[in-house]
């Protein structure tokens, strides 16, 4: 069993001895390009978050019996998510078998075909099929899109080109209110809100016809040549031999491996659970906390402060969309630079004090205000603090841990199973935010949230470990610490028989 060593070929250590290899993130103008296509799924996956909060207000408009239905707005809003949870659980095996960029193209014609059929629904129920399509799309690319950045990102690049799907995601829900308010006096709003989703997808299934697949896929199918080609585009000549030196080790130490990889291997193997648990626990904690009940309902959040216009609603949600966009963008920077666990906890704890803020200004809002008062400002003011600092850390972080810390073959898997996390909490919030601020009131609903965000912090705290700069092999070797205590010696073949014993013993357990 071979494992990375300090200063081994491909390993951090080795690009500390020489930084002159060390690629900056606009260092290679070809891995800038295949991020910003993939990232194009991002784009999808936050214009369909984004453009429903808009919609929604012209749709219980045109249906009268969606006006009346707390449970009905809550199931057009969420049915996507349904969608998306099927997706994402699918998706993790399309991406293992198929590869990432046939998953992505999947992914494109699927979201393509839901656009049209919600862009021409007749009624809100054919409107929630065509939300289900989209979500099927979403949630493939959900998966796809942040594997196949991190498995062609140099190392010491990742972080910043994974967090930049986020931004493709936080710059799709910009993008979708720009649309909804473009849309407002046009005839048929909601219908062309939801139907030019399908343009970047279109978009995307074009510029994915010239796109390689990824090289670790590649290498992992035994199809070494194509996955050198790729490389090649990437690394000089000297840095190319050091990046196959480490794919073979991988790959090495994957045949010694069950070749059979089933999801119940997540949680047989002690290393496994522990990295899922970490990735699974991030992704729910990142919906938990609030974000999209902010993202699809900003709009009547708006609202309940006492803005009752529609066009004044989309117009402060495009504020906060903006900042979201805008943090996203200060995350690309300080995710590579001051590492993943300190950018969570310090989001955490703004998101936490925003909470307060909103919780405060909706129990201390009066209901007979009109034009929203100094606690309507407030509560605008607290979600563009809660954006503020969900945007750098929550945000990005817990898409890209999940992109780094699974071993190469439960990478899809495991990716899919956690983006499927994301997705369910995501259905729990979005389908019962209206009722239980309904039924406990805003202020109480958002202190809640509050205090899903303080048992954040002490998970990320406990469970999270720090993957800044690390290679995959490095970081599989956090989890093999965790899991079975520091053993030195790891390079001796005596040792490396006796870690696979334990390995296939915690695959017992």
């Amino acid at each position: 069993m071979t494992l990375t060593i300090p200063n081994a070929p491909g390993s951090s250590g080795y690009l500390d001895m020489f930084p002159e290899r060390r690629m900056s993130y606009f260092g290679n103008s070809y891995i800038l390009g295949l991020t910003v296509t993939a990232g194009i799924g991002g784009l999808l996956f936050g214009y369909d978050t984004g453009v429903i909060s808009g919609a929604l207000l012209y749709i219980k408009d045109d249906f009268e019996v969606v006006k009346q239905s707390s449970f009905l707005q809550e199931t057009i809003v969420s049915m996507a998510l349904v969608g998306a949870m099927i997706g994402a659980a699918a998706g993790g095996w399309i991406n293992d078998y198929y590869g990432r960029k046939k998953a992505t193209l999947f992914a494109d014609v699927v979201f393509a075909a839901g656009a049209i059929v919600m862009a021409a629904a007749p009624d809100p129920y054919v409107l929630i099929s065509g939300r289900l399509l989209v979500g099927l799309g979403v949630g493939v690319a959900s998966v796809t899109a942040p594997v196949y950045i991190a498995e062609a990102s140099p190392s010491e690049v990742r972080g910043g080109l994974v967090s930049t799907n986020v931004l493709m995601i936080t710059g799709g829900q910009f993008l979708s209110y720009l649309v909804n308010s473009a849309f407002t006096q046009v005839p048929g709003t909601w219908r062309w809100m939801l139907g030019v989703s399908g343009v970047p997808a279109v978009i995307q299934f074009v510029l994915m016809l010239f796109m390689p697949e990824s090289p670790r896929w590649l290498f992992m199918k035994d199809r070494k040549a194509e996955a050198i080609q790729v490389l090649a585009r990437t690394y000089d000549i000297s840095r190319l031999e050091d990046e196959i030196d480490h794919l073979s080790a991988a790959e090495e130490e994957e045949k010694q491996r069950k070749r059979t990889v089933g999801y119940l291997d997540v949680f047989r193997s002690k290393e496994l659970r522990l990295a899922f648990l970490a990735g699974a626990g991030l992704q729910a904690f990142q919906q938990f906390t609030g974000i999209n009940t902010v993202m699809y309902y900003s709009p009547t959040i708006v609202q309940m402060a006492g803005f009752h216009s529609n066009q004044l609603a989309l117009f402060l949600s495009l504020i906060v969309a903006a900042m979201n966009a805008a943090g996203t963008v200060v995350g690309i920077y300080f995710i590579d630079h001051c590492g993943r666990k300190k950018l969570a906890l310090s989001s955490l704890f703004g998101v936490i004090i925003s909470l307060l803020i909103l919780s405060v200004s909706f129990f201390k809002q009066s209901d007979a205000s009109s034009d929203g008062g100094i606690y309507g400002w407030l509560a605008v003011l607290g979600l563009a603090l809660y954006i503020a600092f969900f945007a750098p850390g929550m945000g990005p972080v817990p898409w890209t841990v999940n992109s780094e810390i699974y071993p190469q073959q439960y990478r899809g898997i495991c990716g899919g199973m956690s983006a499927t996390v994301n997705w369910i909490s995501n259905l729990i919030v979005a389908q019962t935010f209206l009722t239980i601020a309904e039924a406990a009131g805003t202020g109480m609903t958002f202190l809640i949230l509050a205090g899903i965000a303080v048992l954040a912090v002490i998970f990320v705290i406990v469970f999270v470990p720090e993957t800044q700069g690390l290679t995959f092999s490095e970081v599989e070797q956090i989890w093999k610490e965790r899991a079975y205590g520091n053993i030195s010696g790891w390079g001796s073949s005596s040792d490396s028989n006796n870690m696979e014993g334990l390995l296939e013993q915690g695959s017992q357990s």
